[in-house]
């Protein structure tokens, strides 16, 4: 299982990481993409990426806007699982 951040450890982490935003228990990201099957093209290349590394998002959709949250809910709060797909999701932003 994988180790929970502590909130000093997430909250130094956040610092590089671009739009993020939470505390220990979660992280979470929203955008807002130039129309509504933009949005929906950016969540199934999240899915994909997040497939890949069997860890899953939280993912709200609200026309345009598309919330990401991040927890691994099995350890019960924030672990490096939910930083690196952070990461990989601002890739993908741009």
């Amino acid at each position: 299982m994988a180790d929970v951040l502590g909130a000093e450890q997430v909250a130094a982490a956040l610092g590089d990481l671009r739009g993020w935003a939470g505390d220990a228990s979660a992280i979470e990201r929203s955008v807002t993409a130039e129309s509504f099957l933009d949005g929906i093209r950016l969540v199934a290349e999240v899915a994909h990426v997040a497939e890949q590394a069997d860890h899953h998002p939280d993912i709200d959709i609200r026309w345009r806007t598309v919330t990401f949250r991040l927890s691994t809910h099995s350890a019960g709060g924030v672990t490096e699982k939910d930083l690196a797909l952070a990461r990989q999701i601002n890739e993908l932003i741009g």
